[in-house]
């Protein structure tokens, strides 16, 4: 309360914490990292009573296992990344985190992709790594989604600039699509045919490979996985130190799909048309999702307008000193409503005329 201004109140066996707008970010893993401290502790022996960050009468609640997964915490349901879970595990804190939102972070610097790409020239990247950084940040979508893609995925679609995919929940399902520009997609294709030819067991081009074959290969020949991609990703950011988890580039994808949306639509309409076809096209299971990058795009609309009042008012500012220097012996002519009688007003208006008085 002292240090990270939230407000606690009592409920029952446990306390509510309700984060306040001078609350840290960080007050959820300070939780969880004292609940562990004693954890630890009791572990050790050091501590002889039991754990007073959970709540004893919790553990007795029969539903306490409910709808819990082993090891696969869940992203809430704004974040558009899995399925609705009708069940959920009840907590079994002594101190429970409400009104806690989660919120992506947006990101709006428009040349982190060359900023990556560059990471990328300095450690070597082979064309494989430069590929698939090209389709994440095209394409906007997971780096599983990307790396796990099946010749036949890239088959299945009309243009050689798409590829079908599966999606976060979907069991492998191709569910999706995602689409590339040009450039990239004669990178893919230079790839298939020359670096990926090298490790194929039978050095296959394009045109000679199954459906089933992987899209990109390891040294080795066998299906490149996102754990070995990551290292060639993370040995990039840590050369340039760069601190970018590679999901941050769906995240970009979309601030600058929004960015475009907002820029080029002539209407109401037209924004409203194009956003939906990006929520289809990110598959997102909770359409709400969108609704936090409107947020960012509306705060931006705002300044936009907050700062052209600025340079509205210094350019008044200026002409008024322009007059006064002009007419120094003329007075400035002030109208004001002297009483406003049995006019019915609104409460505002009224509140602004007294002002006047």
């Amino acid at each position: 309360m002292n240090e990270m201004y939230c407000k606690v109140r009592e409920k029952d066996t446990f306390r509510f914490v309700n984060k306040t707008n001078k609350s840290i970010k960080t007050v959820s893993r300070f939780l969880s990292a004292l609940k562990s401290f004693y954890k630890s502790q009791i572990r050790l022996k050091k501590y002889k009573y039991s754990n007073p960050m959970i709540d004893s009468y919790t553990i007795l609640n029969e539903h306490k296992n409910v709808g819990v997964r082993k090891d696969k915490p869940r992203m809430p349901s704004e974040a558009g990344t899995e399925e609705p879970n009708l069940t959920r595990r009840l907590t079994d804190s002594y101190f429970k985190l409400i009104n806690d939102e989660w919120q992506p972070e947006i990101i709006g610097d428009k040349f982190l992709p060359f900023e990556v790409y560059k990471a990328g020239k300095k450690v070597n990247w082979s064309l494989r790594e430069q590929v698939i950084a090209h389709m994440l940040f095209e394409g906007g979508a997971r780096a599983s989604e990307v790396i796990e893609l099946t010749i036949g995925d890239y088959r299945a679609r009309n243009s050689f600039q798409e590829a079908e995919t599966f999606n976060k929940g979907s069991h492998g399902k191709r569910v999706k699509f995602i689409r590339f520009s040009k450039d990239t997609t004669k990178l893919l294709m230079r790839y298939i045919n020359k670096e990926r030819a090298k490790y194929d067991e039978s050095q296959r081009t394009f045109d000679e490979l199954p459906n089933d074959a992987p899209v990109f290969l390891t040294a080795v020949g066998t299906p490149f996985t996102r754990q070995s991609w990551y290292y060639h990703w993370k040995k990039a950011m840590d050369k340039c130190e760069m601190k970018l988890n590679p999901h941050k580039t769906r995240h970009w994808f979309v601030t600058t799909s929004m960015r475009e949306i907002y820029e080029t639509s002539k209407t109401d309409a037209e924004i409203t048309q194009r956003k939906n076809q990006l929520i289809q096209y990110m598959k997102w299971s909770n359409k709400d999702t969108i609704q936090i990058y409107e947020h960012y795009f509306d705060e931006g609309k705002h300044r936009e307008i907050h700062n052209q009042m600025f340079e509205n008012m210094k350019k008044l500012e200026e002409e008024y000193h322009k007059q006064k220097k002009n007419n120094k012996n003329k007075k400035p002519k002030l109208t004001v409503l002297e009483s406003v009688g049995n006019m019915e007003m609104d409460e505002d208006i009224l509140e602004m005329l007294e002002g006047l008085e």
